[in-house]
Protein backbone atom coordinates (compact mmCIF):
# COMPACT_ATOMS: atom_id res chain seq x y z
CA UNK A 1 0.00 0.00 0.00
CA UNK A 2 1.20 3.46 -0.70
CA UNK A 3 -0.09 6.48 0.33
CA UNK A 4 0.30 10.15 -1.55
CA UNK A 5 -1.45 13.24 -1.98
CA UNK A 6 -2.93 13.85 -5.38
CA UNK A 7 -2.53 17.07 -6.82
CA UNK A 8 -3.46 16.53 -10.59
CA UNK A 9 -6.93 16.91 -11.12
CA UNK A 10 -7.00 13.73 -13.79
CA UNK A 11 -5.11 10.49 -14.57
CA UNK A 12 -5.45 7.38 -16.72
CA UNK A 13 -7.80 4.51 -15.55
CA UNK A 14 -5.17 1.71 -14.98
CA UNK A 15 -6.30 -1.58 -15.34
CA UNK A 16 -9.68 -3.39 -16.41
CA UNK A 17 -12.18 -5.66 -14.21
CA UNK A 18 -14.18 -6.18 -17.18
CA UNK A 19 -14.02 -10.27 -15.56
CA UNK A 20 -15.92 -8.83 -12.22
CA UNK A 21 -18.61 -7.56 -14.54
CA UNK A 22 -19.55 -11.17 -15.96
CA UNK A 23 -18.77 -12.66 -12.81
CA UNK A 24 -21.83 -11.03 -11.23
CA UNK A 25 -24.21 -12.14 -13.26
CA UNK A 26 -24.17 -13.61 -16.58
CA UNK A 27 -27.74 -12.92 -16.92
CA UNK A 28 -28.98 -10.51 -16.10
CA UNK A 29 -30.25 20.95 -11.63
CA UNK A 30 -31.11 23.49 -10.29
CA UNK A 31 -32.49 22.92 -6.97
CA UNK A 32 -36.18 22.34 -6.14
CA UNK A 33 -38.03 22.36 -2.78
CA UNK A 34 -41.14 20.65 -2.09
CA UNK A 35 -43.00 21.93 0.64
CA UNK A 36 -43.89 19.32 3.90
CA UNK A 37 -46.70 18.62 5.37
CA UNK A 38 -46.32 18.89 8.95
CA UNK A 39 -44.55 15.47 10.42
CA UNK A 40 -45.99 13.50 12.93
CA UNK A 41 -43.82 12.45 16.17
CA UNK A 42 -40.90 10.62 15.02
CA UNK A 43 -41.11 7.04 16.17
CA UNK A 44 -37.49 5.79 16.11
CA UNK A 45 -37.09 3.55 19.28
CA UNK A 46 -39.32 0.59 20.52
CA UNK A 47 -39.71 -3.30 19.40
CA UNK A 48 -39.99 -1.91 15.31
CA UNK A 49 -38.44 0.20 12.64
CA UNK A 50 -38.40 0.89 9.20
CA UNK A 51 -36.25 -0.45 6.44
CA UNK A 52 -36.14 1.92 3.22
CA UNK A 53 -35.04 0.59 -0.31
CA UNK A 54 -34.24 2.97 -3.36
CA UNK A 55 -35.84 1.43 -6.95
CA UNK A 56 -33.45 3.63 -9.11
CA UNK A 57 -36.37 3.53 -11.48
CA UNK A 58 -35.56 5.20 -14.78
CA UNK A 59 -38.78 6.03 -15.41
CA UNK A 60 -39.01 7.55 -12.09
CA UNK A 61 -36.94 6.84 -9.04
CA UNK A 62 -38.76 6.27 -5.23
CA UNK A 63 -38.06 4.95 -2.25
CA UNK A 64 -40.43 1.38 -0.88
CA UNK A 65 -41.30 1.66 2.98
CA UNK A 66 -41.49 -1.03 4.86
CA UNK A 67 -42.65 -1.67 8.54
CA UNK A 68 -40.31 -4.06 10.44
CA UNK A 69 -42.28 -5.78 13.18
CA UNK A 70 -40.33 -6.99 16.48
CA UNK A 71 -39.37 -10.19 14.70
CA UNK A 72 -37.53 -8.45 11.96
CA UNK A 73 -40.32 -9.19 9.33
CA UNK A 74 -41.52 -6.67 6.91
CA UNK A 75 -44.39 -5.23 5.45
CA UNK A 76 -45.09 -2.87 2.59
CA UNK A 77 -45.99 0.40 4.35
CA UNK A 78 -45.73 2.85 0.63
CA UNK A 79 -43.95 4.05 -1.83
CA UNK A 80 -42.71 7.51 -2.28
CA UNK A 81 -41.29 9.22 -5.57
CA UNK A 82 -38.19 11.09 -4.97
CA UNK A 83 -39.19 13.75 -7.85
CA UNK A 84 -36.09 12.52 -9.70
CA UNK A 85 -35.03 9.62 -12.30
CA UNK A 86 -32.61 6.43 -11.67
CA UNK A 87 -29.86 5.61 -13.95
CA UNK A 88 -27.73 2.68 -15.42
CA UNK A 89 -24.11 2.60 -15.82
CA UNK A 90 -22.95 1.34 -18.57
CA UNK A 91 -22.12 -2.51 -18.40
CA UNK A 92 -24.12 -2.85 -15.23
CA UNK A 93 -25.79 -6.29 -14.32
CA UNK A 94 -27.50 -6.73 -11.08
CA UNK A 95 -26.53 -3.36 -9.80
CA UNK A 96 -27.48 -0.18 -11.91
CA UNK A 97 -25.18 2.30 -10.07
CA UNK A 98 -22.59 -0.07 -8.82
CA UNK A 99 -22.24 1.58 -5.66
CA UNK A 100 -22.89 1.14 -2.33
CA UNK A 101 -24.93 3.73 0.41
CA UNK A 102 -27.47 5.39 -2.60
CA UNK A 103 -29.61 5.83 0.70
CA UNK A 104 -28.35 7.36 3.79
CA UNK A 105 -30.37 7.54 6.79
CA UNK A 106 -29.98 10.43 9.80
CA UNK A 107 -31.66 8.71 12.56
CA UNK A 108 -31.30 12.04 14.81
CA UNK A 109 -32.51 14.64 12.68
CA UNK A 110 -34.82 12.12 10.87
CA UNK A 111 -33.87 12.44 7.48
CA UNK A 112 -33.71 10.36 5.12
CA UNK A 113 -31.21 11.42 1.57
CA UNK A 114 -31.17 9.61 -1.65
CA UNK A 115 -29.34 10.05 -5.06
CA UNK A 116 -31.01 10.82 -8.52
CA UNK A 117 -28.60 9.35 -10.99
CA UNK A 118 -30.76 10.24 -14.20
CA UNK A 119 -31.27 13.63 -13.00
CA UNK A 120 -28.06 14.51 -11.03
CA UNK A 121 -30.13 15.71 -8.05
CA UNK A 122 -30.65 14.57 -4.58
CA UNK A 123 -33.62 14.54 -2.88
CA UNK A 124 -34.56 15.13 1.30
CA UNK A 125 -37.36 12.96 2.91
CA UNK A 126 -38.73 13.58 6.57
CA UNK A 127 -39.15 10.29 8.28
CA UNK A 128 -41.87 10.10 10.58
CA UNK A 129 -41.71 5.73 11.95
CA UNK A 130 -42.28 4.15 8.37
CA UNK A 131 -44.07 7.38 6.79
CA UNK A 132 -42.25 9.79 4.02
CA UNK A 133 -42.38 13.23 3.53
CA UNK A 134 -40.57 15.01 0.30
CA UNK A 135 -38.82 18.14 1.89
CA UNK A 136 -36.44 19.34 -0.74
CA UNK A 137 -34.45 17.99 -4.11
CA UNK A 138 -31.32 19.51 -4.41
CA UNK A 139 -28.37 19.71 -7.30
CA UNK A 140 -25.75 17.05 -6.54
CA UNK A 141 -23.39 19.22 -8.18
CA UNK A 142 -21.96 17.15 -10.64
CA UNK A 143 -23.19 14.23 -12.96
CA UNK A 144 -24.84 10.53 -12.13
CA UNK A 145 -24.63 10.65 -8.18
CA UNK A 146 -24.18 7.26 -6.95
CA UNK A 147 -23.23 7.56 -2.94
CA UNK A 148 -24.21 10.19 -0.27
CA UNK A 149 -22.71 9.99 3.04
CA UNK A 150 -24.36 12.15 6.58
CA UNK A 151 -22.72 12.72 10.00
CA UNK A 152 -23.12 15.48 12.41
CA UNK A 153 -24.25 19.41 10.33
CA UNK A 154 -23.05 18.01 6.76
CA UNK A 155 -23.58 15.51 4.21
CA UNK A 156 -21.81 14.57 0.97
CA UNK A 157 -22.51 13.37 -2.41
CA UNK A 158 -20.34 11.28 -4.70
CA UNK A 159 -20.96 11.85 -8.24
CA UNK A 160 -19.71 8.77 -10.42
CA UNK A 161 -19.61 10.23 -14.11
CA UNK A 162 -17.65 12.89 -15.13
CA UNK A 163 -14.18 12.15 -13.57
CA UNK A 164 -16.10 12.21 -10.67
CA UNK A 165 -17.12 14.47 -7.79
CA UNK A 166 -17.89 15.68 -4.42
CA UNK A 167 -20.44 18.09 -3.24
CA UNK A 168 -21.61 19.19 0.18
CA UNK A 169 -24.30 20.17 2.31
CA UNK A 170 -24.84 21.61 5.54
CA UNK A 171 -27.42 20.44 7.96
CA UNK A 172 -29.40 23.67 9.58
CA UNK A 173 -32.75 20.97 11.67
CA UNK A 174 -34.19 19.45 9.30
CA UNK A 175 -33.20 21.34 5.54
CA UNK A 176 -29.66 21.32 4.27
CA UNK A 177 -28.01 23.85 2.11
CA UNK A 178 -25.73 23.39 -0.56
CA UNK A 179 -21.82 24.18 1.17
CA UNK A 180 -20.26 27.06 -0.86
CA UNK A 181 -17.15 26.33 -2.32
CA UNK A 182 -17.44 22.71 -1.54
CA UNK A 183 -17.24 20.90 -5.10
CA UNK A 184 -13.95 18.39 -5.44
CA UNK A 185 -13.41 17.25 -8.83
CA UNK A 186 -11.80 14.00 -8.14
CA UNK A 187 -10.11 13.60 -11.55
CA UNK A 188 -10.55 9.55 -12.33
CA UNK A 189 -10.94 10.12 -16.20
CA UNK A 190 -14.42 8.22 -16.27
CA UNK A 191 -17.04 8.82 -18.62
CA UNK A 192 -20.20 7.56 -19.66
CA UNK A 193 -18.54 4.79 -21.55
CA UNK A 194 -16.74 3.97 -18.76
CA UNK A 195 -17.17 -0.15 -17.49
CA UNK A 196 -19.32 -0.10 -14.16
CA UNK A 197 -16.44 -1.30 -12.68
CA UNK A 198 -14.41 2.16 -13.36
CA UNK A 199 -16.46 4.31 -11.87
CA UNK A 200 -16.33 5.66 -7.92
CA UNK A 201 -18.30 3.11 -5.39
CA UNK A 202 -19.11 5.10 -1.90
CA UNK A 203 -18.43 8.16 -0.43
CA UNK A 204 -18.57 7.85 3.80
CA UNK A 205 -17.35 9.97 6.70
CA UNK A 206 -15.29 8.53 9.79
CA UNK A 207 -17.92 7.91 12.96
CA UNK A 208 -16.17 11.21 14.21
CA UNK A 209 -17.12 13.25 10.95
CA UNK A 210 -13.35 14.31 10.40
CA UNK A 211 -12.38 12.68 7.51
CA UNK A 212 -14.26 11.42 4.40
CA UNK A 213 -13.19 8.60 2.12
CA UNK A 214 -14.05 7.43 -1.48
CA UNK A 215 -13.41 4.02 -2.79
CA UNK A 216 -12.47 4.46 -7.15
CA UNK A 217 -12.74 0.96 -7.14
CA UNK A 218 -10.80 -0.35 -11.07
CA UNK A 219 -9.71 3.51 -11.82
CA UNK A 220 -7.37 3.58 -9.78
CA UNK A 221 -7.15 0.89 -6.94
CA UNK A 222 -7.29 3.68 -4.78
CA UNK A 223 -9.21 5.07 -1.16
CA UNK A 224 -9.01 8.92 -1.47
CA UNK A 225 -9.47 10.15 2.45
CA UNK A 226 -10.13 13.85 2.27
CA UNK A 227 -9.61 15.99 5.74
CA UNK A 228 -13.07 17.92 6.81
CA UNK A 229 -12.69 21.04 8.00
CA UNK A 230 -14.94 23.02 10.76
CA UNK A 231 -17.35 24.52 8.32
CA UNK A 232 -17.75 21.91 6.27
CA UNK A 233 -15.27 22.35 3.09
CA UNK A 234 -12.90 19.45 2.39
CA UNK A 235 -9.50 19.47 1.75
CA UNK A 236 -8.28 20.82 -1.80
CA UNK A 237 -6.69 17.53 -2.16
CA UNK A 238 -6.96 14.05 -0.95
CA UNK A 239 -4.41 11.69 0.74
CA UNK A 240 -4.83 8.40 -2.14
CA UNK A 241 -4.24 5.51 -0.57
CA UNK A 242 -3.10 3.15 -3.40
CA UNK A 243 -4.17 -0.71 -2.79
CA UNK A 244 -2.67 -2.47 -5.99
CA UNK A 245 -5.52 -4.71 -7.67
CA UNK A 246 -7.86 -4.46 -4.99
CA UNK A 247 -9.78 -2.88 -6.46
CA UNK A 248 -11.77 -1.25 -3.23
CA UNK A 249 -15.47 -0.68 -3.69
CA UNK A 250 -16.48 -0.15 -0.21
CA UNK A 251 -16.08 0.65 3.52
CA UNK A 252 -17.61 0.50 6.91
CA UNK A 253 -16.09 1.32 10.29
CA UNK A 254 -15.60 -1.03 13.35
CA UNK A 255 -16.15 -0.28 16.72
CA UNK A 256 -12.24 0.00 17.11
CA UNK A 257 -11.90 2.34 14.41
CA UNK A 258 -10.91 -0.02 12.45
CA UNK A 259 -12.23 0.61 8.44
CA UNK A 260 -13.22 -2.68 7.10
CA UNK A 261 -13.16 -2.64 3.24
CA UNK A 262 -14.52 -5.07 0.56
CA UNK A 263 -12.19 -5.68 -2.56
CA UNK A 264 -13.46 -6.89 -5.65
CA UNK A 265 -10.57 -7.77 -6.80
CA UNK A 266 -8.84 -11.01 -4.81
CA UNK A 267 -12.74 -11.21 -3.42
CA UNK A 268 -11.87 -10.71 0.18
CA UNK A 269 -12.33 -8.33 2.90
CA UNK A 270 -9.69 -6.28 4.76
CA UNK A 271 -9.07 -4.53 7.85
CA UNK A 272 -7.11 -1.13 8.19
CA UNK A 273 -5.87 1.49 10.69
CA UNK A 274 -6.66 5.27 9.17
CA UNK A 275 -4.20 7.88 10.48
CA UNK A 276 -5.23 11.49 11.83
CA UNK A 277 -3.04 12.54 7.93
CA UNK A 278 -5.62 10.10 6.31
CA UNK A 279 -3.14 6.90 5.74
CA UNK A 280 -4.54 3.41 5.42
CA UNK A 281 -2.53 0.65 6.98
CA UNK A 282 -3.33 -2.72 6.61
CA UNK A 283 -3.94 -5.17 9.63
CA UNK A 284 -5.29 -8.19 7.78
CA UNK A 285 -6.87 -10.20 4.91
CA UNK A 286 -9.31 -12.68 4.37
CA UNK A 287 -10.53 -14.26 0.88
CA UNK A 288 -14.48 -14.93 0.92
CA UNK A 289 -14.22 -17.73 -1.50
CA UNK A 290 -17.19 -16.02 -3.25
CA UNK A 291 -17.74 -14.07 -6.26
CA UNK A 292 -18.10 -10.46 -6.80
CA UNK A 293 -17.48 -9.54 -3.42
CA UNK A 294 -17.75 -5.54 -3.48
CA UNK A 295 -20.70 -4.25 -0.48
CA UNK A 296 -20.13 -4.69 3.13
CA UNK A 297 -21.69 -3.55 5.98
CA UNK A 298 -21.92 -3.53 10.07
CA UNK A 299 -24.43 -5.29 12.09
CA UNK A 300 -23.43 -4.63 15.87
CA UNK A 301 -19.94 -6.67 16.61
CA UNK A 302 -20.22 -8.52 12.77
CA UNK A 303 -19.94 -7.42 9.14
CA UNK A 304 -21.17 -9.17 6.33
CA UNK A 305 -19.61 -8.79 2.53
CA UNK A 306 -22.28 -8.81 -0.57
CA UNK A 307 -21.38 -11.37 -3.36
CA UNK A 308 -23.50 -10.63 -6.37
CA UNK A 309 -21.98 -13.21 -7.82
CA UNK A 310 -22.20 -16.31 -5.89
CA UNK A 311 -25.69 -15.30 -4.34
CA UNK A 312 -24.38 -14.89 -1.09
CA UNK A 313 -23.16 -12.95 2.00
CA UNK A 314 -20.24 -13.84 3.70
CA UNK A 315 -19.74 -12.63 7.80
CA UNK A 316 -16.85 -11.81 9.72
CA UNK A 317 -15.86 -10.66 13.06
CA UNK A 318 -12.72 -8.49 13.13
CA UNK A 319 -10.47 -8.93 16.61
CA UNK A 320 -8.69 -5.62 17.89
CA UNK A 321 -5.92 -6.56 15.86
CA UNK A 322 -7.89 -6.41 12.99
CA UNK A 323 -7.41 -9.88 12.54
CA UNK A 324 -11.18 -11.67 10.64
CA UNK A 325 -12.39 -14.91 11.99
CA UNK A 326 -15.30 -16.03 9.17
CA UNK A 327 -18.63 -16.91 10.09
CA UNK A 328 -19.60 -18.55 7.02
CA UNK A 329 -21.64 -17.85 3.61
CA UNK A 330 -25.30 -17.83 3.68
CA UNK A 331 -27.49 -18.05 0.71
CA UNK A 332 -29.32 -14.82 -0.53
CA UNK A 333 -32.05 -14.50 -3.63
CA UNK A 334 -29.54 -13.74 -6.73
CA UNK A 335 -27.53 -10.45 -7.76
CA UNK A 336 -26.57 -10.04 -3.60
CA UNK A 337 -25.80 -6.18 -3.94
CA UNK A 338 -26.09 -3.38 -0.66
CA UNK A 339 -27.46 -4.77 2.89
CA UNK A 340 -28.47 -2.36 6.45
CA UNK A 341 -28.30 -3.71 9.98
CA UNK A 342 -31.12 -2.11 12.28
CA UNK A 343 -32.46 -2.87 15.87
CA UNK A 344 -28.34 -2.68 17.06
CA UNK A 345 -27.40 -5.49 14.90
CA UNK A 346 -30.34 -8.16 15.68
CA UNK A 347 -31.61 -8.09 11.84
CA UNK A 348 -30.04 -7.62 8.87
CA UNK A 349 -31.72 -6.75 5.45
CA UNK A 350 -29.80 -7.58 2.34
CA UNK A 351 -30.67 -6.20 -1.24
CA UNK A 352 -30.87 -8.59 -4.57
CA UNK A 353 -30.52 -7.24 -7.69
CA UNK A 354 -31.50 -9.46 -9.93
CA UNK A 355 -35.32 -9.38 -9.04
CA UNK A 356 -35.56 -6.27 -6.65
CA UNK A 357 -35.88 -8.58 -3.57
CA UNK A 358 -35.11 -7.43 -0.22
CA UNK A 359 -34.10 -10.56 2.15
CA UNK A 360 -34.86 -10.38 6.41
CA UNK A 361 -32.46 -12.33 8.28
CA UNK A 362 -31.95 -12.33 12.57
CA UNK A 363 -28.74 -12.11 13.46
CA UNK A 364 -27.62 -14.73 15.86
CA UNK A 365 -25.48 -14.27 19.02
CA UNK A 366 -22.05 -15.75 16.94
CA UNK A 367 -23.48 -14.13 13.98
CA UNK A 368 -24.75 -16.63 12.27
CA UNK A 369 -27.91 -15.97 9.91
CA UNK A 370 -31.39 -16.96 10.08
CA UNK A 371 -33.98 -15.74 7.17
CA UNK A 372 -37.03 -14.78 8.66
CA UNK A 373 -38.77 -13.44 5.29
CA UNK A 374 -38.08 -11.63 2.18
CA UNK A 375 -40.30 -8.98 0.20
CA UNK A 376 -40.06 -7.75 -3.75
CA UNK A 377 -39.43 -3.92 -4.12
CA UNK A 378 -41.98 -2.87 -6.73
CA UNK A 379 -39.99 -1.13 -9.61
CA UNK A 380 -36.89 -2.30 -7.60
CA UNK A 381 -34.55 -4.83 -10.21
CA UNK A 382 -31.72 -3.60 -10.08
CA UNK A 383 -31.95 -0.82 -7.93
CA UNK A 384 -29.26 -0.05 -4.90
CA UNK A 385 -29.62 1.64 -1.85
CA UNK A 386 -31.06 0.88 1.27
CA UNK A 387 -31.17 1.88 5.02
CA UNK A 388 -32.71 0.99 8.28
CA UNK A 389 -34.05 2.35 11.79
Amino acid sequence: MKALIRFVPARVLAGSVAAIAVAAFAAPAASAAVKPSAPRQHTFDGAGGAVFALTDNTAGNAVAAYHRAGDGTLTAAGTYATGGLGGILSGSVVDHTASQGALALDRHRGLLIAVNPGSDTISVFLVDGDHLTLSQVLSSGGDFPVSVTVRGNHAYVLNALGGGSLYGYRLDGRHLTAISGSLRALGLGTTAASAFTATPGQVALTPDGTQLLVTTKATGNDVDVFAVGPDGRLSASPVVNTLTGAVPFAAAFGRDGHVVIAEAGPNAVATFTLSHGGQLTQLGIASTGQAATCWIVRAGQHFYASNAGSGSVSGYDVAHSGGLTALGNTATDAGTVDAAAAAHGRFLYVQTGKAGIVDEFAVGSGGSLAQVGSVTVPGGAGGEGIAAS
